[in-house]
Order: C-alpha cells, then sequence, then structure tokens
C-alpha cells in the first residue's frame, strides 16, 4: 500500500502536485505564483452559461446550441476569442484524455450525450487524436443503459467502463482512503476532464465534481458513512487523480434538487445550463448554492435543516487538503 507516513511528505506532495497542476492547465501563473507563497489563490473562477433556448420546443437538448454553450463557457473561464484558443490552453498533441462521465441514474440525469460530444469535437481540434479520447465511467452496461453507444478498439473515441478492463491490483492511499484505481484512469487517461451531473445526495448532501471521483475506486461504497466526510476530500488528494485533473464541465441541463443520486423525475427540473471551473471545490459550493435556491423555491428545508449538508466541500478546502475554496468571497462567478 502507498501511504504517507508524514506531515512534511504531505506538505511537499501538495505543493508540487498544485503547482503542477496550475503548469498543465497553461496560464496559471497566479496559481502557481500564490502556491510557491503557501497561499490559496486569491479568486477561484466559476462560469455558468445559460441558454434557455437549449432544448427548442422539446425535450432533448439540440446538439449545435450545446456546442454554443459549450464554446461560450470554455471561452470566458480562459478569456479567450475562439473557442480552439481556450482548449489548447488545456491539453496538448499527444495527450491522452479521459471524460469521466456519470451514468448511474441513467437517460434521466447522466452526464449529457450531447454535452460529451461537443467536448470530444473540441478536443480533437486542439489535436487530440480521436482514438486517445477516452469516455468512461465505473460499468459498461450503465452507460448503455443512460445511452453511450460503447466502443473499444478502433481509430475513433472510445466509450466504456471500468469493468472492461479492470482496476489496479495495488492500493494507493492518502488519509481515510485506501483504493484500487481504474485502469482507464491509471493508464488511458494522462488529463481528466471531469463531467459530472448537478444533483442531490441523500447522503452526501450533493454529488457534483468531487464526488464523482467515486467512480473511479473498486470501493465506493465503502466511503459512504458521515455524509462522505472526510472520503470525498481524501480521494481526490490522491497523486493518480489531482495530477490529471485539468477541468471540471458540470452538465446541468438536467439536475435535480431532491431525492437523489437516482433519476426522481418529480424532483429534477431542465436547468439549462453549465458550470464550468478547473477549481471543483469551487464549483461544487457554487452548484449546492443553485440545489439550495431550487429547494427553498420548491418549498423545502435547507439541506442543513435536514442535517445533508455537504461539509466534505468545507474539508475539502481546508489547510490538510487544498484543494480549492469554498469561500464565496473568494470565488468569481461569471454568467455568460
Amino acid at each position: 500500500m502507498n501511504t504517507m507516513h508524514s506531515a512534511s511528505r504531505r506538505d511537499f506532495l501538495k505543493g508540487a502536485l498544485l503547482g503542477a497542476a496550475a503548469l498543465r492547465a497553461g496560464g496559471g501563473t497566479e496559481l502557481l505564483a500564490a502556491t510557491e507563497q503557501g497561499l490559496a489563490p486569491t479568486k477561484s473562477k466559476v462560469v455558468i452559461a445559460r441558454d434557455a433556448l437549449l432544448r427548442g420546443t422539446g425535450v432533448s437538448v439540440d446538439s449545435g446550441r450545446m456546442l454554443a454553450l459549450l464554446d461560450r463557457a470554455v471561452q470566458a473561464l480562459f478569456n479567450r476569442d475562439r473557442p480552439i484558443e481556450a482548449w489548447r490552453m488545456l491539453v496538448r498533441p499527444g495527450e491522452s484524455v479521459g471524460l469521466k462521465v456519470n451514468a448511474l441514474g441513467g437517460r434521466g440525469i447522466a452526464s449529457n450525450l450531447q454535452l460529451v460530444e461537443a467536448i470530444c469535437e473540441r478536443l480533437q481540434e486542439a489535436g487530440i487524436k480521436a482514438g486517445d479520447i477516452v469516455v468512461w465511467d465505473r460499468d459498461t452496461e450503465e452507460m448503455e443503459h443512460a445511452g453511450f453507444h460503447i466502443a473499444t478498439g478502433g481509430n475513433g473515441v472510445q466509450c466504456f467502463g471500468t469493468d472492461r478492463v479492470d482496476y489496479e491490483q495495488e492500493l494507493v492511499a492518502y488519509g481515510s482512503v485506501g483504493s484500487r484505481l481504474s485502469k482507464i484512469l491509471t493508464r488511458r487517461s494522462n488529463v481528466l476532464i471531469n463531467v459530472p451531473v448537478l444533483k442531490d445526495h441523500d447522503g452526501a448532501g450533493v454529488t457534483i465534481a468531487l464526488k464523482n471521483m467515486y467512480g473511479v475506486i473498486h470501493n465506493p461504497n465503502k466511503y459512504h458513512p458521515n455524509g462522505c466526510n472526510p472520503y470525498i476530500a481524501d480521494l481526490n488528494m490522491l497523486p493518480e487523480i489531482r495530477t490529471r485533473m485539468r477541468l471540471t464541465i458540470c452538465d446541468a441541463t438536467t439536475a435535480m434538487y431532491e431525492g437523489g443520486p437516482g433519476f426522481k423525475p418529480e424532483h429534477s427540473w431542465h436547468n439549462n445550463s453549465l458550470l464550468v471551473s478547473q477549481d471543483p471545490v469551487a464549483l461544487d459550493y457554487t452548484g449546492w448554492q443553485i440545489i439550495e435556491r431550487k429547494r427553498a423555491e420548491k418549498g423545502l428545508k435547507t439541506l442543513e435543516a435536514e442535517e445533508q449538508a455537504p461539509h466534505y466541500i468545507t474539508t475539502a478546502a481546508d489547510r490538510e487538503h487544498r484543494l480549492g475554496t469554498s469561500d464565496p468571497r473568494r470565488i468569481t462567478t461569471v454568467e455568460v
């Protein structure tokens, strides 16, 4: 088992990995400088991109409008005039890219297919070969039920679950977590793009970016006590996850405010938006507030009042983890 035995080693790894992530993302000089001073960056940006006409007059998302929505979001995040310029800040030709989707909820509340297709299109335009892109989650059958077209081999975009390739035999550990990681992550993904869904969770409070990494390990059921705290934060500290993570693109086209993580149509709504950030903690905090506002609109108690507040978000931002910020004063929300 890989363990981190001393506080000094943990501090070294946190600093090194955070700096490496900043460099890989491109344009991360502010983040890197703050890390070298032992400080968190001044602000984390979360972009909320909306399109009220995303579905037109129907229930299905329009693929053309989805591509345009994704472009607006990514351009706003990286302050670029053209989408290809933004994507070239994120990935480099020759890299292999894993898109970690969430298929657990089936067609009703899984990562949107049109969104995944749009991401794959822009990645290829940025120089990533189609065969070097893999869309994945834990289980192939769950992905099929969610509408994904399974593809293995050939030169096209790959799409399958960890059950097709298994988990690594070696256990990796940080804090309270010890798990085996998907071989799709460790062997097929130099770069990780997280594509979670915005939804309520009956144990964790909400499940968005950070908790989507439960689909990377062989034993997620072990880490649900105490609202998944501190397990979610500790899991995201694993170097194999943290050094690969470049971007979170949260599918908030359909979202859930109650009864998750399984699909409950009576508690879902067409939110017609995306949340995009390089800070998963800030994104989770922002998504949590969106869910709370919808709960209030529906006359429900807050998650705190229901004793289901997602305290793991604060843990992920604390001095031990520093995975991002959960302080709203240090989150810049850009709506486009």
